[in-house]
Parts: structure tokens; sequence; C-alpha cells
């Protein structure tokens, strides 16, 4: 296995996890930090191209480390570069910052956005 593929393997396992008290939380989000650090320098040392679930995982990591997010449920997909975002999103505010998180990740040509505030 790749450190690519061991990377987005370790950031699904951290999104896909709900944290329970506060050090889980903690612990997720230095996993994450990890795995994104981990892909980045897989990507880099293979001189592989950004793949479209690549950039899902990293654009997921993101979501995962922002507090205005929390409570959110939302889907990301990304086609040839170009990531859609759907689900719901407990403020106007947290929809904002989740677009623009969005787009300010690496290898993101545009964002789509579908949220829709609770």
């Amino acid at each position: 296995m790749t450190p690519l593929m061991t990377a987005a393997a370790l950031a699904a396992v951290v999104i896909s996890g709900t944290a329970c008290t506060d050090k889980a939380l903690a612990d997720s989000r230095r996993g994450a930090s990890t795995a994104l650090d981990a892909a980045k320098e897989g990507a880099t040392a293979t001189g592989a191209a950004m793949t479209d679930g690549w950039i899902t995982t990293k654009v997921k990591a993101k979501f995962v480390d922002e507090t205005m997010l929390r409570g959110s449920d939302i889907s990301v997909d990304t086609t040839e570069h170009a990531v859609t975002l759907r689900g719901m999103v407990p403020s106007f505010a947290a929809k904002a910052r989740a677009v623009e998180i969005t787009k300010g990740t690496e290898g993101v040509a545009s964002v789509v956005d579908q949220l829709f505030v609770k």
C-alpha cells in the first residue's frame, strides 16, 4: 500500500468516526492533520497527480478541524477537480466557511454549493 493510500484510508477512518469526548475530538483532529501531511508527502514523493479522491479526502479532513462546522452533515463529491458540497449546516456562516475551506484546498478547480441551513 502506498503512503498516499495509507493516508487516505486513515483520513477516512478518522472522518467517519464520531468523537464522544474532548480528548477523542482532539485526537481525531491530530489524526486528520497527520493523514493530510502524509498524503501530501506521499503524492509529492511519488510524483502522483492529485486525484479526485485525494481532493475529497483533503476537504473532509479540513472540515473535521473546523469548529464552525460542528453538527454539520456534509457530503463531498469531486469530479475532475470540481467539488460538490451537499447536506446540512447549522448556519449561513457555516455554509460560507465550508465553501471557503473547499475553495482554498489545493487541487480544487471549482465548488458547487448545494448546502442547506438547518
